[in-house]
Protein backbone atom coordinates (compact mmCIF):
# COMPACT_ATOMS: atom_id res chain seq x y z
CA UNK A 1 0.00 0.00 0.00
CA UNK A 2 1.52 3.27 -1.11
CA UNK A 3 1.64 6.03 1.88
CA UNK A 4 -0.05 9.26 1.04
CA UNK A 5 0.61 12.57 2.24
CA UNK A 6 -3.17 13.31 2.96
CA UNK A 7 -6.34 11.28 4.10
CA UNK A 8 -8.11 13.14 1.35
CA UNK A 9 -7.50 14.98 -1.77
CA UNK A 10 -10.54 17.02 -1.08
CA UNK A 11 -11.25 16.83 -4.52
CA UNK A 12 -8.29 18.25 -6.02
CA UNK A 13 -6.62 15.70 -8.51
CA UNK A 14 -3.70 17.67 -8.74
CA UNK A 15 -3.07 16.91 -5.32
CA UNK A 16 -3.48 13.09 -5.71
CA UNK A 17 -1.18 13.10 -8.87
CA UNK A 18 1.60 15.07 -7.15
CA UNK A 19 0.96 13.14 -3.97
CA UNK A 20 2.62 9.85 -7.01
CA UNK A 21 5.05 12.62 -9.22
CA UNK A 22 5.25 14.62 -7.04
CA UNK A 23 9.01 15.71 -5.34
CA UNK A 24 12.40 17.12 -7.13
CA UNK A 25 13.46 13.81 -8.71
CA UNK A 26 10.51 11.62 -9.49
CA UNK A 27 9.45 13.60 -12.24
CA UNK A 28 12.64 13.55 -13.70
CA UNK A 29 13.53 9.99 -13.47
CA UNK A 30 10.26 9.42 -14.73
CA UNK A 31 11.01 11.49 -17.80
CA UNK A 32 14.17 9.54 -18.18
CA UNK A 33 12.86 5.91 -17.95
CA UNK A 34 10.08 7.41 -20.57
CA UNK A 35 13.18 7.80 -23.15
CA UNK A 36 13.98 4.45 -22.95
CA UNK A 37 15.15 1.39 -20.11
CA UNK A 38 18.03 3.03 -17.58
CA UNK A 39 20.20 1.16 -15.79
CA UNK A 40 21.06 2.37 -12.18
CA UNK A 41 24.09 3.97 -12.91
CA UNK A 42 23.01 5.35 -16.04
CA UNK A 43 20.59 7.64 -14.49
CA UNK A 44 23.07 8.29 -12.07
CA UNK A 45 25.02 9.78 -14.83
CA UNK A 46 22.36 11.48 -15.94
CA UNK A 47 21.01 12.92 -12.97
CA UNK A 48 24.53 14.00 -11.04
CA UNK A 49 22.80 16.27 -8.17
CA UNK A 50 20.79 12.79 -6.51
CA UNK A 51 22.49 11.20 -3.75
CA UNK A 52 22.33 7.09 -4.57
CA UNK A 53 20.09 6.50 -1.18
CA UNK A 54 17.61 9.22 -2.75
CA UNK A 55 17.93 7.71 -5.93
CA UNK A 56 17.22 4.32 -4.58
CA UNK A 57 14.06 5.29 -2.57
CA UNK A 58 12.87 7.60 -5.83
CA UNK A 59 12.78 4.21 -7.78
CA UNK A 60 11.32 2.20 -4.79
CA UNK A 61 8.55 4.81 -5.22
CA UNK A 62 7.95 4.93 -8.76
CA UNK A 63 7.69 0.75 -8.47
CA UNK A 64 5.92 0.50 -5.92
CA UNK A 65 3.10 3.02 -7.27
CA UNK A 66 3.13 1.10 -10.27
CA UNK A 67 5.20 3.70 -12.65
CA UNK A 68 7.94 1.71 -13.45
CA UNK A 69 9.27 -1.71 -13.38
CA UNK A 70 12.50 -3.16 -12.44
CA UNK A 71 14.37 -6.45 -14.29
CA UNK A 72 17.25 -7.57 -12.13
CA UNK A 73 19.40 -10.52 -14.38
CA UNK A 74 21.08 -12.61 -12.47
CA UNK A 75 24.58 -12.41 -13.79
CA UNK A 76 28.24 -11.53 -11.81
CA UNK A 77 27.70 -8.57 -11.34
CA UNK A 78 24.26 -8.39 -10.88
CA UNK A 79 22.53 -5.73 -13.94
CA UNK A 80 19.49 -4.00 -12.84
CA UNK A 81 16.79 -1.90 -15.48
CA UNK A 82 14.23 0.51 -14.83
CA UNK A 83 11.67 0.63 -17.30
CA UNK A 84 8.14 2.70 -17.51
CA UNK A 85 4.57 0.68 -17.29
CA UNK A 86 1.82 1.87 -19.13
CA UNK A 87 0.80 3.80 -16.44
CA UNK A 88 4.03 5.50 -16.28
CA UNK A 89 4.27 5.95 -20.16
CA UNK A 90 0.69 7.24 -20.00
CA UNK A 91 2.24 10.14 -18.17
CA UNK A 92 4.35 11.06 -21.45
CA UNK A 93 2.01 13.98 -23.02
CA UNK A 94 2.37 15.37 -19.35
CA UNK A 95 5.79 15.45 -19.01
CA UNK A 96 5.89 16.76 -22.60
CA UNK A 97 3.70 19.39 -21.78
CA UNK A 98 6.10 20.35 -18.93
CA UNK A 99 9.21 19.99 -20.88
CA UNK A 100 7.59 22.41 -23.75
CA UNK A 101 6.36 25.09 -21.22
CA UNK A 102 9.94 25.21 -19.43
CA UNK A 103 11.15 25.71 -22.97
CA UNK A 104 9.08 28.53 -23.70
CA UNK A 105 9.01 30.35 -20.41
CA UNK A 106 12.05 29.02 -18.31
CA UNK A 107 15.02 28.33 -20.67
CA UNK A 108 15.33 31.33 -22.74
CA UNK A 109 14.96 33.42 -19.54
CA UNK A 110 17.72 31.10 -18.12
CA UNK A 111 20.26 31.66 -21.23
CA UNK A 112 19.93 35.10 -21.36
CA UNK A 113 21.28 34.91 -17.32
CA UNK A 114 24.01 32.88 -19.04
CA UNK A 115 24.98 35.09 -21.64
CA UNK A 116 25.13 38.37 -19.50
CA UNK A 117 26.88 36.44 -16.69
CA UNK A 118 29.16 35.23 -19.62
CA UNK A 119 30.07 38.73 -20.82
Amino acid sequence: MRKQRHQQYNDCPVEAALDVIGGKWKSILLFRVIEETRRFNELRRLIPNVTQRTLTNQLRELERDGLISRKVYAEVPPRVEYSATELGLSLRSVLQALTAWSEDHLLPSFNKKEVVNNQ
